[in-house]
C-alpha cells in the first residue's frame, strides 16, 4: 500500500532578522515536508509562489525533501517574508511586507487540480491559505485537515468545520474547560477529530467526543519554529498509516520534539542579503 497526502496553501520564507538568514516555511509547506520526512511514500504541495530568489530557494528545498509542487502557480510578486526575532528565548513573528504573492492572490482550484488532490486521499490546509471558499468542493473528494492556529471565532468555525475530518488549534492560553467546549463545538459542526496543542503543557485531542491527552517529549531545543506543524505532520502520517489515536499522538509528540533540534522549520538557511 502506498501512503500519501497533499498540502495546499501557504509558503513563506521565515526571515531571522537577528541571524541574517531566512528559512523555507509556511504551514502547508512545513506539514508537507514533515509528512514526507516521517514516512509517507508520496507527498505533494500546491501553492502560490512568487518569482524572486526566495521562491527559488523554497522550490529547491522542496525538491531536496522529495515533495513535488508541479501543480503550483507562480506570479510576479515577492515571496511571503515574515520577520522573526528572538524574544525572551523564543522565536516571535514581528511582521513583514504585505505586498507578497501570499497576500495579493488566491488559488482557484481547477477540475484538474481537484482530480489531482482526490488521488491523495487527504489534503492539509490552513487559515493562512485563503482556501476556505474551495473547502466544499474539496470535502467531496478527500479528507481535509485544517490548522486554525489561534482562530476560534464562531462564524469562522461554522464556515470551515462542516468540511473537515481533522481540526487543529493552538491554545496554550486556554483552560481545559475552554478546550472541551471548543472541541464539542467543532464536533457539532461535523469535524471528527479536534486537537489543541498547548506548548509545554502538551496537547488535548478529541475523537468524536473521546478525550486524549499527550505530553511533550523533552529535548535540548534550539529552535521551536514549526514545532506545531511538525506535530500535525506526525499525527497525520500515523493516521494515514492506520494507527490509532494513542499511537498517533505519541508519534506526533516525538516528531515535534525532534523538529526543535533543527534551525528553522526544517533547515535550509539562506543569507538574507542574497
Amino acid at each position: 500500500m502506498s501512503y500519501k497526502m497533499i498540502a495546499v496553501g501557504d509558503n513563506v520564507c521565515d526571515c531571522y532578522l537577528d541571524d541574517g538568514v531566512y528559512y523555507p516555511g509556511g504551514n502547508a509547506v512545513n506539514v508537507a515536508v514533515n509528512c514526507k520526512k516521517t514516512g509517507l511514500d508520496e507527498v505533494a504541495y500546491i501553492g502560490m509562489f512568487g518569482n524572486d530568489k526566495k521562491a527559488e530557494h523554497l522550490k529547491w528545498a522542496l525538491t531536496q525533501e522529495g515533495v513535488t509542487y508541479d501543480h503550483s502557480r507562480t506570479m510576479y510578486a515577492i515571496s511571503g517574508s515574515p520577520g522573526v526575532r528572538l524574544v525572551d528565548g523564543d522565536r516571535k513573528f514581528v511582521g513583514g511586507p504585505r505586498n507578497t504573492a501570499q497576500h495579493i492572490a488566491r488559488i482557484r482550484l481547477t477540475p484538474e487540480d481537484l482530480a489531482y488532490i482526490e488521488s491523495f486521499g487527504l489534503c492539509h490546509t490552513s487559515c493562512f491559505s485563503s482556501i476556505e471558499y474551495e473547502l466544499p468542493a474539496m470535502a467531496k473528494i478527500c479528507k481535509i485537515s485544517f490548522d486554525f492556529s489561534e482562530r476560534k471565532d464562531p462564524e469562522y468555525l461554522e464556515r470551515v468545520c462542516p468540511h473537515l475530518t481533522y481540526a487543529f488549534f493552538s491554545g496554550s492560553d486556554m483552560t481545559e474547560e475552554e478546550i472541551v467546549a471548543l472541541m464539542n463545538q467543532c464536533h457539532a459542526l461535523g469535524t471528527k477529530v479536534v486537537g489543541v496543542t498547548r506548548g509545554s503543557k502538551g496537547s488535548m485531542f478529541s475523537e468524536e467526543g473521546k478525550i486524549y491527552r499527550q505530553g511533550i517529549k523533552k529535548v535540548e531545543a534550539i529552535d521551536t519554529m514549526g514545532a506545531g506543524d511538525s506535530f500535525i505532520a506526525g499525527f497525520l502520517t500515523s493516521q494515514i498509516q492506520g494507527k490509532d489515536m494513542v499511537e498517533s499522538l505519541d508519534f506526533a509528540a516525538t516528531v515535534a520534539a525532534k523538529s526543535c533540534m533543527v534551525h528553522g522549520a526544517f533547515g535550509y538557511p539562506h543569507p538574507l542579503e542574497d
